[in-house]
């Protein structure tokens, strides 16, 4: 049977955490920069945290000097605030996630990763009150590269070295729910799935032209259709 190597976003896509993230990542930066910046009406479907620090920075009138200089400080005290403030309430397995990834680890063949913009260690955190942590032996995170669309790279560097197996073109799955997770894989020909858990309505994912696209995961073997072709 042919390789697959199937990469998985967090947010939107696996889980949600309830906004914790998101609360915690505006307290580090009023703590770091004075502000938060336009973050009440901003979109953080499908990017990487760095990125999100320099566009909220930039929306608050910060020079990208300011933003380098304050940035890594800012990242280190969102994690430590997000991980004093999650609670295993706050994190919510979308519809029938857990089955699937149990399905596809048990699918002779399959290789599971994450490709997200999380920084890794926040990554574990929200992937831990749903037990899902074991699933994933490597990925590529937001920590790896503040561009989402150099992570693949990265993620199928890791698998390789993890797995001993060179996954090529059709042989990788991202799966997300985001434009972004449909677009970032697109250079390295791998097939693309779209789940609308996220905030991304239907309609804007399906003008992306991802290979398939799913309400949810709530049907697990319609899930594996769509994510094995």
């Amino acid at each position: 049977m042919t390789s697959r190597l199937v990469l998985f976003d967090i947010d939107g896509t696996l889980l949600s955490a309830g906004g914790v993230s998101a609360r915690a990542l505006e307290a580090a930066l009023v703590e770091t920069f004075g502000t938060a910046g336009p973050s009440a009406g901003y979109d953080y479907s499908g990017k990487t945290d760095p990125q999100i620090v320099r566009e909220l920075m930039h929306g608050a009138g910060l020079g990208d000097a300011a933003i380098e200089a304050g940035r890594p400080l800012a990242l280190r005290r969102y994690r430590d605030r997000l991980a004093e403030a999650m609670r295993p309430e706050h994190v919510r397995a979308k519809p029938g996630v857990l089955a699937l990834l149990e399905a596809l680890e048990r699918t002779p063949g399959v290789r599971l990763g994450l490709l997200t913009g999380n920084l890794e260690p926040c990554a574990r955190l929200k992937l831990q009150p749903i037990g899902a942590n074991g699933f994933f032996a490597f990925g590529a995170y937001g920590s790896d590269d503040e561009d989402r669309y150099r992570l693949p790279a990265v993620a199928l560097a890791r698998a390789r070295e993890g797995t001993g197996i060179d996954f090529e073109g059709r042989g990788t799955v991202i799966v997300g729910d985001s434009v972004h997770d449909v677009l970032c894989g697109r250079s390295l020909g791998v097939r693309a799935v779209a789940v609308a858990t996220g905030r991304t309505r239907p309609a804007v994912l399906a003008e992306a032209a991802p290979d398939a696209l799913v309400p949810d995961f709530s049907d697990t073997a319609a899930g594996m259709r769509a994510i094995l072709g």
